[in-house]
């Protein structure tokens, strides 16, 4: 689920190197976790979990507290199994992807971190969304828009900036990080858009909408739209001999016109 929240959509105000964007440790999840908790913090999809008919006494701090710890969980899932990365003097934007051939659905990685624990702290509606609706709709979408290349591609599982540090490049490097590897490596990126506005950012980077899909146990549907990238091949690889990697792994995902 990404979140770009219009953070490439103006252009970057100062130069941002390279060798700003560096991976997370574990022990800096806290930090991480705030940044992604403030981008989302009026999303529709991570609400979902937490504005149910079950929630309605809690009060917003408990809310916020659980969203918070619910961001903190998947930040950790992805040091330990993904890339987690960051940009900026103070974890101002945060991007988690999960590299080919990995996954943090394993137990071992349930286990490991605080992802267990707050799935079980979860409202009972929420737990149910979660993990009979959610999760099940994710996997099932991406195995059929991706279809073999399901565990060969790069995932951008959640990306967001803080609302005071967009507008200065971050989640353009960030996209960018991965996206020159996924070139290189002749594979594709996969998303979930969360924020309707986020998608005509997304085709900068040359991704395109797959298909949409929706959340129907709330009051009203909320939707997400898929997003795959083809890997771009070097200038020098326009035609590429059969033998090569690029020519080899570069296979077309279908995409809504």
């Amino acid at each position: 689920m990404s979140q770009a929240s219009s953070s490439s959509s103006a252009p970057s105000n100062r130069h941002v190197p390279p060798s700003d964007v560096r991976t997370i440790s574990i022990a800096e999840s806290g930090a991480a976790a705030e940044c992604l908790a403030r981008a989302f913090a009026e999303d529709d999809v991570a609400r979902y979990f937490v504005d149910t008919s079950d929630t309605k006494s809690w009060s917003e701090q408990e809310k916020w507290e659980l969203h918070v710890r619910i961001m903190r969980s998947i930040v950790e899932a992805h040091c330990l199994k993904g890339l987690a990365l960051t940009i900026g003097p103070n974890y101002d934007c945060v991007a988690l992807w999960m590299p080919p051939g990995k996954n943090m659905d394993d137990k071992l990685t349930m286990f490991s971190n605080e992802l267990w624990t707050v799935k079980r702290k979860l409202p009972v509606e929420g737990q149910y969304r979660f993990k009979q609706e959610f999760l099940p709709l994710l996997h099932r979408s991406k195995a059929e828009v991706l279809g073999s290349l399901d565990d060969d591609s790069w995932y951008l599982v959640y990306i967001g900036s803080k609302p005071e540090s967009r507008g200065k490049g971050y989640a353009r490097r960030l996209i960018e990080h991965v996206t020159t590897q996924a070139d290189d490596q002749g594979r594709v990126c996969y998303l979930e858009s969360s924020n309707g506005a986020n998608p005509k950012i997304y085709r900068k980077y040359g991704f395109e909408t797959a298909k949409t899909i929706r959340l129907t146990r709330g009051p009203k549907p909320v939707e997400m739209e898929i997003m795959v990238r083809q890997p771009v091949p070097k200038t020098s690889f326009t035609n590429p001999p059969p033998d090569h990697p690029v020519a080899q792994t570069t296979r077309s995902i279908g995409v809504q016109k």
